[in-house]
């Protein structure tokens, strides 16, 4: 089973929900939240899609 654990951003308008959101400024500190929260959580970072990264952990 996977869960949703972080949510990273550059869109603060469409996203919601349970789990914590980050918010980027642009698309290159995106993608660095991504990687080092993906790092720090020992969890997977996915690519939703250009402005928006999903941080899962697997069961």
């Amino acid at each position: 089973m996977a869960r949703i654990v972080g949510i990273v951003t550059t869109r603060r308008e469409e996203v919601g929900g349970g789990a914590p959101i980050f918010y980027a400024e642009d698309r290159a500190r995106l993608q660095q939240v991504s990687h080092l929260l993906e790092k720090i959580l020992d969890c997977a970072a996915h690519t939703i899609d250009e402005d928006l990264f999903i941080i899962v952990e697997r069961e």
